[in-house]
């Protein structure tokens, strides 16, 4: 997509989310009513892999999740855009949000220790981040788009967030801010291939799982804390809590976290983002994702 296209393009996104939030939330679902009509490659993935990590549900369960994801989804333009663009006193006056464990987050912070705060990746994380980093000093790990004008775009909108973003390729820098008691945003739950990743049950699947979190703990001693989230009744709740995974080698570890990743997917799974091929490097992206 070339840049004058995209410039048109996110001028009418930065548009769109001058609507109050009221409207946005109408839009939202009527555009991912939209989504979910449109056979769309991304809703392919998504239904994909909700029947694969959920098999023991009905096909009415697991189509009712894959329906709501899809409609959620619809949100994902303005919640982004909101992260991104909105001062932070619109975003308290008009987004209902509530923060749990923060308390405990901004001690640890004081403490000047690390910490690498996991998240997994929700249909809403952008705008996590940003109120997140209303209330507390956060850096962020992100993987750079492929356009250079959009990737201006998401650092800037980023940067409202966060005090700094790094390329995931680029360890030495997050973990030399780690070493230096900054709090780092890690999320370990994507495929990222096999080169630097252990095959590691994810839902009683076979997942390509990044083996570098538990060497950066190693490596930097920090404090390993995560973040969940989800929307009750247009409310943002955000939950903060140490973890305690309680295992001194890699292989454990990772499992570990999988686990606990997956349980708390379980809790709101139609709020997950399930359009990335999670699987495509353990079980064949021509195979299942074809």
């Amino acid at each position: 997509m070339n840049n004058a296209l995209l410039i048109i393009l996110i001028s009418f996104w930065r548009a769109l989310i001058l609507l109050p939030r009221w409207l946005q939330l109408i839009f939202s679902s009527l555009i991912g009513f939209l989504f979910y009509l449109i056979p769309i490659k991304r809703n392919k993935y998504s239904k994909i892999n909700i029947d694969l990590c959920f098999p023991s549900k009905t096909p009415e369960e697991r189509k009712d999740i894959f329906k709501r994801n899809i409609i959620s989804s619809g949100q994902v333009l303005f919640d982004t855009g909101i992260a991104w663009f909105w001062s932070d006193q619109r975003i308290k006056k008009n987004i209902s949000y509530e923060i749990n464990g923060l308390s405990s987050l901004l001690k640890q912070q004081a403490s000047n220790k690390g910490i690498l705060l996991f998240f997994k990746h929700s249909l809403h994380l952008e705008l996590d981040s940003r109120i997140l980093g209303m209330h507390a000093e956060i850096y962020g790990v992100e993987r750079e788009h492929n356009s250079k004008y959009f990737q201006s775009i998401q650092k800037q909108g980023r940067l409202k967030s966060m005090l700094d973003v790094v390329d995931r390729k680029n360890t030495l820098r997050f973990i030399k801010w780690l070493k230096d008691g900054k709090t780092v945003l890690y999320a370990p739950d994507q495929d990222y291939g096999m080169k630097k990743s252990n095959e590691i049950k994810f839902f009683n699947l076979p997942a390509a799982t990044i083996s570098a979190p538990f060497k950066i703990i190693q490596k930097t001693n920090c404090k390993a804390y995560f973040l969940d989230s989800y929307f009750k009744k247009n409310k943002l709740f955000i939950d903060i809590e140490e973890l305690t995974l309680n295992d001194e080698e890699e292989l454990g570890f990772s499992k570990n976290l999988n686990s606990y990743i997956e349980e708390k997917i379980k809790l709101n799974p139609h709020e997950y983002l399930w359009q990335h091929r999670r699987f495509k490097s353990t079980l064949g992206k021509n195979k299942i994702y074809k």
